[in-house]
């Protein structure tokens, strides 16, 4: 990577990162500690408020992404972590379940990722790309598992609205990154007036386009449905709750490992191989959390699941940005990725939804069976996907 390269993964890393521990911090803990608000006690309001920033972050990326197109990058990304952060605040000063709800949906209002993933697109040459967007797509894995580590301590020193605070404080130091840190767009990717941009319906009507964005909402339907019954079962294997984080963090860490496969297969031009083989991983893995959820729960057998999810989804994390901006002509590439971040968000709010209401009605072996067959589905929908080659971006008809 040439030092501009660098600058923009890690600035624009750092204000992705950010995003996604807004999403994450406050789910360890949020169960319990909201039940203490005024209204807590109504358990459909309590979900909403839980998963109501996915929902607002999935209906607004789509236009954020396409007024970055319009308006330029950075400005639609300061303007998303301002909303962000009065989110953020009037979470923190909520005092019934109601307003905690409304500074949630606010949060999630700040859509920044569509921008974000758009912006890295435009500072980084093909060949690097899929390096750069690691730096985005691993830090979904690694904030959930910070969050796993630090929300409960947190929230002992500076108690639940005080995580809200401390997110709105980050968020107003992200505009700071993006303002002065972050590079700006060179000269010849800016908007020219007048200049033809591309349409959603170009978007939606792009076959390989609409399968990887199929494969997020799936991917991110299946990760945050996962972690509905994972915990029971790391229970029932004889690991504390209190424990947990010991065995999610080192496979969040070694995971990581596997990103120097990607990129080696990136660079021999099997970005696709890559690709179809980490969804396959993930339909391995949730065969064998079904295997697990049948009997006694092994926590060796678990952790080598888990690790091996891991590899399957920092891979994917990488791989599905950088496909996307490869694949999309450079003029529509901020409507494109706005569909992408559209249905990841998405793909959060239902996951959360579906996979309690499954694992309520039918329980955990359900849960990972109806993982398998939709990762599966994901599998051989994207076989006939074209393999893209660097600097010629399959433009559909």
């Amino acid at each position: 990577m040439t030092p501009t390269e660098r600058r923009a993964s890690a600035s624009l890393g750092g204000i992705f990162a950010l995003r996604m521990l807004g999403l994450f911090l406050v789910l360890p803990v949020f169960a319990l500690e909201a039940r203490r608000y005024p209204g807590g006690e109504d358990p459909l309001l309590l979900g909403l408020a839980m998963g109501i920033y996915g929902l607002t972050q999935g209906l607004l990326q789509l236009p954020f992404g396409m007024a970055s197109d319009r308006f330029g990058r950075k400005r639609v990304i300061v303007l998303g972590l301002i909303v962000f952060a009065l989110g953020s605040f009037w979470a923190a000063a909520a005092t019934d379940l109601t307003h905690l709800l409304l500074g949630r949906s606010l949060q999630g209002a700040g859509a920044v990722s569509a921008a974000v993933t758009a912006m890295l697109a435009d500072l980084t040459r093909d060949e690097v790309r899929t390096r750069a967007m690691a730096w985005l797509g691993s830090s979904i894995a690694l904030m959930f598992a910070l969050s796993l580590v630090v929300a409960p301590v947190l929230t002992v020193w500076i108690g639940f609205s005080g995580l809200f605070w401390l997110t709105g404080a980050l968020a107003l130091l992200g505009v700071g990154v993006v303002i002065w840190w972050a590079p700006s767009a060179p000269p010849a990717l800016l908007s020219a007036p007048g200049q033809e941009r591309g349409r959603l319906a170009d978007v939606l009507a792009h076959a390989d386009l609409m399968r990887l964005n199929i494969g997020v909402f799936v991917l991110h339907a299946v990760q945050l449905a996962m972690w509905v019954a994972v915990p029971s079962l790391l229970l029932q294997s004889g690991l504390n709750k209190s424990l947990h984080w010991q065995l999610y963090l080192p496979v969040v860490v070694l995971s990581l490992l596997f990103l120097g496969v990607v990129f080696a297969m990136e660079r021999r031009g099997h970005l696709k191989k890559m690709f179809l083989l980490s969804i396959g991983l993930i339909v391995v893995v949730q065969l064998g959390l079904l295997v697990q959820s049948l009997g006694t729960p092994s926590l060796g057998g678990l952790a080598v699941l888990l690790l091996v999810f891991f590899c399957g989804f920092n891979a994917l994390e990488a791989a599905l940005p950088s496909l996307a901006s490869l694949i999309a002509p450079r003029a529509m590439r901020g409507a494109a990725l706005g569909v992408y971040n559209t249905l990841q968000s998405l793909g959060f709010f239902v996951g959360g939804l579906v996979g309690g209401w499954v694992v309520k009605s039918w329980g955990s072996p359900a849960l990972f069976l109806s993982c398998g067959v939709a990762m599966l589905l994901w599998l051989l929908l994207a076989l006939p996907m074209q393999n893209p080659v660097r600097g010629v971006p399959l433009v559909q008809t």
